[in-house]
C-alpha cells in the first residue's frame, strides 16, 4: 500500500494532475482497493480536515496579505528600508531583503510578498543598472521569508496538523528569519562589491524618521497580530480577522491607496487563492487519514532511525528530504502530508515540536524559490519578465546561503526556542 501511495502519486504530479485531485484520487483508490473501508469516509476526512476554528485563519491571512499588496503598503515599507541601509553599497538589493522581511510580518503570504516588493524593487533595481537576473533572483529568495516570519500560513497549517502552538511557532520564526535576512544581505553586498553596484544616499536620522513615520501604521500590523495573540487578547485565528479589519481600514481611510470599487476584485482573487488551499488542504488531510490508520509514519520512523542511527545523520536525510519535497510541492500539501509520517520521528529523536515545526516550515520556504514550482520564482521572475534558467546561477548561489542558515537552525534549536521560551515560558 505504502509503495502505491507513493509512486502513483509521483506517477500524477508527473502528468501535470493538479495536486489537489492527485491526492484525493490515490487516496480513494487506497481505500478502495487496499482496505474494507466504505469510500463515503472520504467526504467525512474532507470536510474534518476543514472544519476547524484555528483553519479559518488561513483566508482572512490571504485576504489581509491581498489587501496591502493592493494597497500603497510596499513603497512606504520600501522607503522605510532604503532609508535604513541605503548608504551601503548595493543597497538596493538589501533594500529588497529588508523591506521583504518588513512585508513578511503583515501577510503572512510568500506570494504576496514577492509581488508586492518586487514590482517595486526590480524595475528600480534594473534602472541602476543592476544585473536584470540578479534582481529576479534577490527577490525570489527575499520572498521565501514571508512564510519564516509571522504571520505564517504554512506555521497555521503546521499547528493545526501536529497539534502545537501556533503561537509558539509564530514566535519560533523570528530569529530564523532574521538569519535568512542577514544571509541574503551579505550576499548582495558581496556582489555589490564584485559588479560595483552603487550606493542610494547617505544615512540621515531625519530621512530615517520620515520614512519611519510614514511606513509606521502598516509596521504596526506585526505587534497588533503577535502583541495580541501573547498577551491573550485574541487567538491567532483572531488576530487574522484583526488583520483584515486593520488593514482595510488602514487603505480605505488613512492612506485612502485602494477605493471601494476596488474591493470586489480583491475579495475574489483572496478567494480564489484560500479556495485553492482549502481544496487541497482537504484531500491531503484524506491521505493523511489512509497513512495514519495504516501506521506507516509510525513504521517509516523505525525504518530510518534503525538505518541511520545517528541523530545528527537522520537530522540532516530529514532536510535533505524536506528540501526535494519542497521543490516539487507547496508548502499547504506538503505540510499535511509529510508531518504525520516525519513527527514520529522526530520525537524518536527528542526534538522539540516547535523547533521541528520551524525547521518544516524553512525547508519548504526555500522549495518557494526553488524550481520547478518555486512560487516565488515564478512571481519574481513574471515580474521582471525573465526565463527560470537565466536566473539560475544568482539564484544556486542564494539558496546555498539560505540552506547554510537553515542547517545552521536545524542543529541549535536555541535559535529558534530562545524567543517562543523567553515570552511563554
Amino acid at each position: 500500500m505504502t509503495a502505491f501511495l507513493f509512486i502513483s502519486m509521483m506517477v500524477l504530479f508527473a502528468i501535470n494532475v493538479p495536486i489537489a485531485f492527485a491526492v484525493g484520487l490515490v487516496s480513494l483508490a487506497s481505500i478502495y482497493f487496499f482496505t474494507d473501508v466504505p469510500t463515503a469516509i472520504i467526504i467525512q476526512t474532507m470536510m474534518k480536515g476543514t472544519d476547524s476554528f484555528p483553519m479559518m485563519a488561513i483566508p482572512f491571512f490571504v485576504l489581509a496579505g491581498q489587501i496591502m499588496e493592493e494597497g500603497d503598503i510596499s513603497r512606504r515599507i520600501v522607503d522605510f528600508a532604503s532609508a535604513l541601509v541605503g548608504f551601503i553599497r548595493g543597497a538596493l538589493a538589501m533594500i529588497t531583503v529588508m523591506a521583504a522581511m518588513f512585508f513578511a510580518g503583515i501577510s503572512g503570504s510568500a506570494a504576496a510578498d514577492a509581488a508586492a516588493v518586487g514590482s517595486v524593487m526590480i524595475p528600480a533595481m534594473v534602472k541602476k543598472r543592476y544585473s536584470r537576473s540578479f534582481s529576479v533572483a534577490i527577490q525570489s529568495a527575499a520572498g521565501s521569508i514571508g512564510v519564516i516570519i509571522p504571520p505564517s500560513v504554512p506555521m497555521v497549517i503546521y499547528g493545526i496538523t501536529a497539534n502545537v502552538s501556533i503561537a509558539r511557532l509564530f514566535l519560533g520564526g523570528y530569529i530564523p528569519g532574521l538569519l535568512m535576512g542577514v544571509g541574503l544581505m551579505a550576499v548582495s553586498y558581496i556582489f555589490a562589491r564584485i559588479y560595483n553596484y552603487p550606493r542610494e544616499e547617505s544615512f540621515s536620522i531625519r530621512q530615517v524618521w520620515r520614512a519611519f513615520r510614514s511606513s509606521f501604521l502598516a509596521l504596526l500590523t506585526a505587534i497588533i497580530i503577535i502583541g495580541g495573540i501573547l498577551s491573550g487578547v485574541f487567538t491567532a485565528t483572531e488576530a487574522a480577522a484583526v488583520a483584515v479589519a486593520y488593514s482595510l481600514v488602514l487603505v480605505l481611510f488613512i492612506y485612502r491607496s485602494i477605493s471601494l470599487l476596488q474591493l470586489p476584485r480583491i475579495l475574489i482573487r483572496a478567494c480564489y487563492t484560500s479556495s485553492l488551499v482549502m481544496i487541497t488542504i482537504a484531500t491531503a488531510s484524506t491521505l493523511s487519514w489512509v497513512l495514519a490508520s495504516e501506521q506507516i509514519p509510525q513504521q517509516m520512523a523505525g525504518f530510518i532511525v534503525q538505518t541511520l542511527r545517528h541523530p545528527l545523520l537522520i537530522i540532516l536525510a530529514l532536510n535533505v528530504m524536506l528540501l526535494i519535497v519542497g521543490s516539487f510541492l507547496d508548502c499547504s500539501p506538503a505540510i499535511i502530508i509529510f508531518v504525520p509520517i516525519l513527527t514520529p520521528i522526530a520525537a524518536k529523536l527528542g526534538m522539540d515540536p516547535i523547533h521541528f515545526g520551524c525547521m518544516v516550515v524553512i525547508n519548504l520556504a526555500i522549495g518557494l524559490s526553488t524550481p520547478p514550482v518555486g512560487v516565488c520564482t515564478f512571481v519574481a521572475c513574471s515580474v521582471g519578465g525573465m526565463t527560470i534558467s537565466a536566473i539560475t546561477r544568482p539564484l544556486m548561489i542564494l539558496l546555498a546561503v539560505m540552506i547554510a542558515v537553515l542547517l545552521c537552525i536545524a542543529y541549535i534549536p536555541p535559535l529558534t526556542l530562545f524567543v517562543p521560551n523567553f515570552f511563554m515560558g
